[in-house]
Parts: C-alpha cells; sequence; structure tokens
C-alpha cells in the first residue's frame, strides 16, 4: 500500500495546480486513485478489502499529502468512509460498495430530518464540507430520525451538489454543499455511528471510529507539513535573497529556524503514531478501547494538526516575497494547512476536552 501511496503521491504533486483550479481532484489523480484501489481502503475483506491496520492506512494518506495536501485529504475522507461499509448491513453494503469501482464519501453531522415510510425514510436536508463528492459515487450524510442521530448512505446522483467550495486552502478536496430534497432511502441503507463497533467486528472497526475520523485529518496536515518542509529545501538551495551573495540555505537564520520546524514536525508525529499504535493494540484485544487511550488519541490528532500549521508558517517566512505568489508552493501549502486547523475535530476545542478529561472533570467523550 506504501509503496501505491508514493506512486500517487508524485501525481498529485503533478497535478496539483490542475486540481487546484478546478477546485477538484484532476481526473488523471482520481484515476491513479482508483488504480490503486487508495480510496476503498477502509473496507472489510468481505466487501473486497485488505483490511491494513489504521496506522498503514493513515500514513498512506500522509504520503499522499507530501504530493498536495487535497489528495491527501480526500483519500483519508474514503477511507473514513469505507470503514462505514462494516455498519451498514449485509444488503445496504453490497449496494454501495460491491462494484470494486464504487467510491463513498461522508459529512457525519445531523443536517437533515428524516421521516419514517414504509421501507425506509424520506430525507431532506442540507449538508456543507462534502469533501470528494465529486469524484463519489456514494455519500453518507447524517440526518435525525425521532431524536435520533441516524446515517444513510445516499447515492450522490440523487442529491443536487452545489458550487459553494471556493475557499483559501484546501481547494481540491471539492469540499462543497450538498442538498437532499425529499430522498428516499431504504432502511438497509441506514444505521447508526454511534452504536458502537458493528457485531464480530475485525480490529479496525473496533478502533475508535471519530478517533480515526481526527487521524484521517491529521494525516493529510502531516503529510502537507513534510511537503512544504521539503518544496523550501527545493528553493532554499537555489534562491538568493535580494542583495545576498549567499542562498536563502546558507544563511544561520535560516538554518536554525529549519531545523528547529523539523524536530517540531518530527516530534509531533512520532506522538500522533504513538498514541494510534496504543489504541490499535487495545482495539486488538477483547476489551472497548479506554477514555484514557482515545483522550491520547484525539490529543495528539490535534496537536499534529496544529503543530502542523506552525511548521508551515515557519517555511513559508523563510521563503521570503517569492512564497507570497500564487504560484509558488510554499503558498499553497500554508493556505492548505491554516484551512485545516479550522476542521472541528481538530480545532481548539477539542483541546479543551481532553483538558477537561486529563484534568478528572466530566465530559461527553461518546463521540471521541
Amino acid at each position: 500500500m506504501l509503496s501505491s501511496a508514493v506512486k500517487a503521491a508524485a501525481v498529485a504533486r503533478e497535478l496539483a495546480d490542475e486540481t487546484e483550479r478546478g477546485r477538484q481532484l484532476a481526473p488523471g489523480l482520481v484515476a491513479e486513485l482508483k488504480a490503486h484501489d487508495l480510496l476503498r481502503i477502509g473496507l472489510t475483506a468481505d466487501l473486497g478489502g485488505v483490511e491494513p491496520t489504521a496506522a498503514e492506512i493513515l500514513e498512506a494518506a500522509e504520503t499522499i499529502a507530501v504530493g498536495d495536501a487535497s489528495a491527501g485529504w480526500c483519500v483519508s475522507i474514503a477511507a473514513t468512509s469505507s470503514l462505514l461499509g462494516a455498519y451498514l448491513p449485509a444488503k445496504g453494503a453490497q449496494e454501495v460498495f460491491g462494484d470494486p469501482a464504487a467510491v463513498a464519501a461522508g459529512v457525519w453531522a445531523p443536517r437533515a430530518k428524516g421521516s419514517v415510510v414504509d421501507g425506509g425514510v424520506r430525507i431532506s436536508g442540507r449538508w456543507s464540507f462534502c469533501s470528494g463528492v465529486r469524484h463519489s459515487d456514494w455519500i453518507f450524510l447524517g440526518f435525525i430520525q425521532d431524536g435520533q442521530v441516524r446515517t444513510a448512505a445516499f447515492s450522490t446522483a440523487e442529491l443536487e451538489i452545489l458550487d459553494t467550495w471556493k475557499t483559501g486552502g484546501l481547494r481540491g478536496t471539492g469540499s462543497t454543499d450538498v442538498v437532499a430534497a425529499d430522498v428516499f432511502v431504504p432502511d438497509h441503507r441506514l444505521f447508526s455511528v454511534l452504536a458502537g463497533p458493528p457485531a464480530g467486528s475485525r480490529t479496525l472497526q473496533r478502533f475508535p471510529l471519530f478517533g480515526f475520523f481526527a487521524a484521517s485529518i491529521a494525516a493529510a496536515a502531516l503529510g502537507n507539513a513534510r511537503g512544504a518542509l521539503t518544496e523550501f529545501v527545493e528553493l532554499a538551495t537555489v534562491r538568493k535573497p535580494s542583495g545576498s551573495s549567499r542562498s536563502t540555505a546558507e544563511r544561520p537564520t535560516t538554518q536554525g529556524a529549519f531545523a528547529a520546524a523539523e524536530a517540531s514536525l518530527r516530534a509531533a508525529r512520532g506522538l500522533y503514531y504513538q498514541a494510534i499504535d496504543d489504541a490499535w493494540r487495545a482495539a486488538s484485544g477483547s476489551s472497548e478501547v479506554s477514555v484514557e487511550l482515545r483522550t491520547s488519541l484525539r490529543l495528539a490528532c490535534t496537536h499534529a494538526v496544529r503543530t502542523a500549521a506552525d511548521v508551515v508558517s515557519s517555511v513559508y517566512d523563510l521563503g521570503g516575497g517569492s512564497a507570497i505568489y500564487e504560484d509558488s508552493p510554499l503558498q499553497r501549502r500554508f493556505r492548505d494547512a491554516h484551512t485545516a486547523t479550522a476542521h472541528f475535530q481538530v480545532n481548539p476545542a477539542s483541546f479543551e476536552l481532553a483538558g477537561r478529561v486529563l484534568l478528572g472533570l466530566p465530559t461527553d467523550t461518546a463521540q471521541w
């Protein structure tokens, strides 16, 4: 899987400008990701999956984000969405993922209401931040039914896809709004993400679902930061600041700031994968992953995203005037990094929740 991700990362970097201009993944990149089956990597074996570990999935997404953050982000979202194949009733899982080319996206926030009818539910609503919906055949969307939060699998052909994704960063994710107008969803495509792991789950499904969601955001952010460091090295070795005979790389201030940024990224990444490994070992056993481990995972994910943004900011500043132009990779890395920090799974409030747990205060961790 990692070797496929390395190949896809090279294509993602080559097509990054096209992805950004189109505000969705470039068609050639989507074809590359599908060719390596990188948009379905959370599926169970009975649905055609290879059942990798959580760390293997996230490292693949991180690697692709080194090429382009939007690409890594979409791979992360697709992985998280494909995990939900195990939550669907068997008939629904086959309908959604039975076609080996089928790809799913997802927004779990309950932005709609469902009315029970014979054989299913009729749903109307509007959802924002639907990353990857334009290259997806299906999308999982949250709704309220009789006061309960549920999730429905919609065919994207049944929805109106709006052109709302006009942002500073992560433009290529195509995270636009979608609308359902009284769409019928049969019972076999309905489930709850709050009901806990499905019966007979493998380790990947016992891994904290919402923690995996946060980790998927962090994977894209970490890859984006690594890409920024790589691109800065390419710039710094040839660029000479105005009035200087030395390259940017030869300046002591550059060397010190770059080393500090490298250390920060390595430390955040180490904490991130340690928390993932700890939760994975617990999920491999017979007991539920503890609140302490889930808190450590969420803490590491938020720290990774916010540290990654600081790292990108550091090298963006070091890039000087050349970094401010739209055709500068560092400018895109900067915008992408600071768009990722706005995600609700890794915003400052998630630090507050972790702090409550660490301080021994009563905390609702149902979605951790």
